[in-house]
This record gives structure tokens, sequence and C-alpha cells, in this order.
């Protein structure tokens, strides 16, 4: 007797147009339009969760040179004496202290400075 595939095609192929929900045009409706687009979706969304961290860092880098700047510091000397001094503390954070509390940023600037 013959295998039928149809329960487990359909399966499939709802799976693939579920995730092309809301997708523009033929990229929503048509299975082999849906596949290429989902596909193509998903290579992005794998990539740019990794991007994603590196865009972080680097606004937080921004951000504390931003602060340290206005301080008369640069960020390579700050974070070097910090390290010198044994002050572990992550660059968001350290971002985080330089936007919502600038009086310990202050504080911490000090610290590096002497």
């Amino acid at each position: 007797m013959k295998t039928k595939h149809a329960v487990s095609a359909k399966k499939r192929k709802k799976k693939i147009l579920k995730l092309a929900k809301g997708f523009w045009g033929k990229r929503s409706k048509q299975y082999r339009r849906a596949k290429e687009s989902v596909r193509r979706a998903l290579v992005y969304a794998y990539r740019d969760r990794r991007v994603k961290k590196r865009e972080f860092r680097s606004l937080w880098i921004t951000r504390i040179n931003a602060a340290l700047r206005e301080r008369g510091l640069s960020y390579r000397e700050f974070i070097a004496r910090l390290k010198e001094k044994k002050v572990l503390l992550s660059r968001d954070i350290l971002a985080q202290i330089a936007v919502e509390e600038p009086k310990a940023f202050d504080m911490l600037v000090e610290l590096a400075k002497n």
C-alpha cells in the first residue's frame, strides 16, 4: 500500500504560512513565496541576534565616553584606570549610572583620576 503524506505536508505548509503572517502580498499567501521569505527572515533574525549585542555595547561605550568628555577624561583612560583599581563594572551598568546617577558617576571619575 502506498504511503500518503497529506497530513504532514499540510502541517509543514501551515507552519511556514503561519511564520509568513504579516508579509506583503503573495509572500504571505503562496507556500513557495512564503518559504523563500521565511527562510531569509530567519537568517536575518539569527544574524541580528548577534549584531544586537555589538550595537548595544557600542551604544553604551558612546554614552560613557560622552559623559567622561564633559568631565575631562577619555573613555580609554577611564576604563584602564578602573581596571587598575579593580573596579569591575560592566559597560551597560556604567552607561546607566552615567545617565541616571550623575553624582555616583562623578565619584567613579574621581576614583579613576586619583
